[in-house]
């Protein structure tokens, strides 16, 4: 018998979006136990508390993980990932890719983080044509200025947006 494998999901996930469930999808067939991570960071403002992303991403990928037959731990880090990986028993570091900048960037953070905790093995997980253009900060400014951004969110978190920035329709 196989020792369990880990996979850390790492991110802000301000709000979560369907690229971030692809890639949540992708890693919980990769391991058994997927471990997706909020990173706090004490200078920044997100849009919501800690506490609302973890529940979001609970709601969002508690499915999706038990559909690929893994389980799901939703927690908060702050500092280096690599620790935080570490400390939840990860073995595997998952970083979802949409460009060719994602991978530049990724590349020398795998680079880094290889040589600071070796153990930890960091997969890229490459976003679907759909799912390529959509980020976070964009997902915040189009809803923001009362855009319908129900193309790149869950529905659960599209009704916390609206919620959010006060939208009833």
């Amino acid at each position: 018998m196989s020792a369990m494998r880990t996979a850390f999901y790492p991110g802000s996930f301000d709000p979560p979006t369907n690229g971030h469930v692809e890639v949540a999808r992708a890693a919980a067939r990769l391991a058994d136990r997927l471990v997706v991570a909020v990173g706090i960071h004490p200078g920044k403002t997100p849009l919501f508390a800690a506490e609302q992303r973890l529940d979001m991403l609970r709601e969002v990928f508690a499915p999706v993980a038990a559909q690929e037959g893994a389980t799901l731990e939703c927690v908060t880090f702050d500092g280096l990932v690599v620790d935080a990986a570490r400390s939840h028993g990860a073995s595997i570091l998952i970083r979802g890719l949409r460009d060719g900048t994602d991978l530049d960037y990724e590349m020398q953070m795998a680079g880094m983080n290889g040589t600071l905790c070796p153990q930890v093995q960091t997969v890229f997980l490459p976003a679907s044509p759909i799912a390529r253009p959509i980020t976070a900060t964009l997902v915040r400014q189009i809803a923001a200025m009362g855009g319908d951004v129900s193309a790149f969110v869950p529905p659960a978190v599209l009704d916390r947006l609206k919620a959010r920035f006060g939208r009833t329709d």
